[in-house]
């Protein structure tokens, strides 16, 4: 392996140079961008389960839950507290809006690099108008019907197993890349 130091060895070998530190953080942000520096994880995880518990790398799971389980009880509690309804309003649009599409663009595109923030984003609100119907129309079709407590429940399996999903996709993309790293520097030690 040519050239490996740490990021902090990097930024602070730039500050001594001269550069501001913000400055030298936003090269840093671009140049692992356009590929001219590539960042390793010197002990990724091993497991499924060290992978959730890493925060570096499942922040957006644990955040996607965690608006999952405020809009589910926001749902709960208006009833008893009606002054929180516009908190129920807030987390149901983006429970409604913009995670069913999520989880499902996350499952189908576990790549960081394969989609740009805003298609993601754009993808996530365009999809979620498209499955929430097709939940309801599922929902039609069966002895509960259209209400709030099957949609409610439907909607939350549906994100929960696809969000799930996409961790694990997530996952195998890491370690497969360690994988090659590790084959890689088998290779370059042998020559």
């Amino acid at each position: 392996m040519k050239n490996t130091q740490t990021i902090e060895e990097y930024v602070t070998k730039q500050i001594k140079r001269g550069k501001k530190k913000l400055k030298v953080i936003r090269e840093l942000y671009e140049k692992v961008s356009e590929g001219k520096i590539r960042i390793e994880d010197p002990s990724p995880p091993t497991t499924f389960l060290q992978y959730l518990k890493r925060l570096d790398y499942t922040l957006w799971f644990w955040t996607t839950l965690l608006l999952i389980i405020l809009a589910l009880l926001s749902i709960a509690v208006t009833d008893l507290l009606p002054a929180l309804l516009p908190m129920r309003y807030v987390l149901g649009t983006i429970y409604v809006l913009f995670i069913p599409g999520y989880v499902l663009i996350e499952a189908l595109y576990p790549e960081e690099k394969s989609l740009s923030p805003l298609e993601r984003l754009a993808l996530s609100i365009g999809l979620s108008l498209a499955i929430i119907p097709l939940i309801g129309l599922i929902l039609n079709y069966t002895p509960w019907g259209i209400r709030l407590a099957p949609i409610v429940a439907s909607t939350t399996v549906y994100s929960i197993a696809l969000l799930i999903t996409a961790a694990y996709r997530k996952y195998t993309l890491i370690q497969l890349a360690w994988e090659k790293a590790r084959a890689q520097s088998r290779r370059t030690s042998r020559v």
